[in-house]
Order: structure tokens, then C-alpha cells, then sequence
């Protein structure tokens, strides 16, 4: 009888707590997370037009239609750079095609061929004679 009230009472608080914090856990709204997204976008572009001159950032736009998850990784160190004070000047397009190369070396995916030959009992030919 004790767990049955000790249920009764956990079903309750969770019941509360659902309906103080918005019934998802108290974490932040759907609304809130895409105006948060929007707000990051905004700031992250915002700091690629400074680093970036007009030919650089059009390469970049470039490379995002073909390969978005590699121009994404670039914007990424770019915006991580410009934060550390790597970059003071804005960059040209032959700076960018110099980054991309060191980012494309280091992402280079190096492929190994494993063989796993199985070990089975062969027939021997001096044991046949």
C-alpha cells in the first residue's frame, strides 16, 4: 500500500511540474529554440561578411550548394577563428582556397582495405599421394 501511495504522489508532482514548465520537460519551446537558431544564423553571417570579401564569399556559397556539410565546417572554423583573433583582415578568395585545402586535408578520408581471410582446413597434395 505504501508504493501505491508513493506512485499516487510521484504522478502528482510530475503532473505539476509538467504543468508549470509547459508540459515538455521546462526546456524551451519550439518557437523559442527557431528564434534562437534564427538569432545564431543572423550572427554568424553577419561575422562572415566582415571576414569575407565579396569573391571569398561567393566561392563559399558556392561550395555550400555542392557540399553543405563541408561549407559548414569552413563557416564554423571561420567564425571560431575570427572569435580567437586568427583573423584581423578580411580574407580574399585565394586566402579562402588556402583554408579550404587544409580543411579538406584534414577531413581526407583515407581508405584501408582489411582482408580477413578465413583460416580452413585445405587439402593438402602431398597428402594425397
Amino acid at each position: 500500500m505504501a508504493d501505491d501511495d508513493l506512485e499516487a504522489i510521484r504522478a502528482r508532482r510530475m503532473a505539476e511540474l509538467q504543468q508549470q514548465y509547459g508540459g515538455s520537460g521546462g526546456g524551451p519551446s519550439q518557437e523559442e529554440q527557431q528564434q534562437a537558431q534564427k538569432q545564431a544564423q543572423d550572427m554568424k553571417n553577419s561575422i562572415l561578411s566582415q571576414v569575407l570579401d565579396q569573391s571569398a564569399r561567393t566561392r563559399l556559397n558556392t561550395i555550400a550548394v555542392a557540399k553543405p556539410e563541408k561549407a559548414q565546417m569552413v563557416e564554423n572554423l571561420l567564425v571560431q577563428m575570427t572569435r580567437t583573433g586568427q583573423i584581423q583582415t578580411k580574407l580574399d578568395e585565394h586566402q579562402l582556397i588556402g583554408l579550404l585545402e587544409k580543411v579538406s586535408e584534414q577531413t581526407q578520408k583515407k581508405t584501408t582495405v582489411k582482408f580477413d581471410r578465413r583460416r580452413c582446413q585445405m587439402d593438402d597434395s602431398d597428402d594425397d599421394m
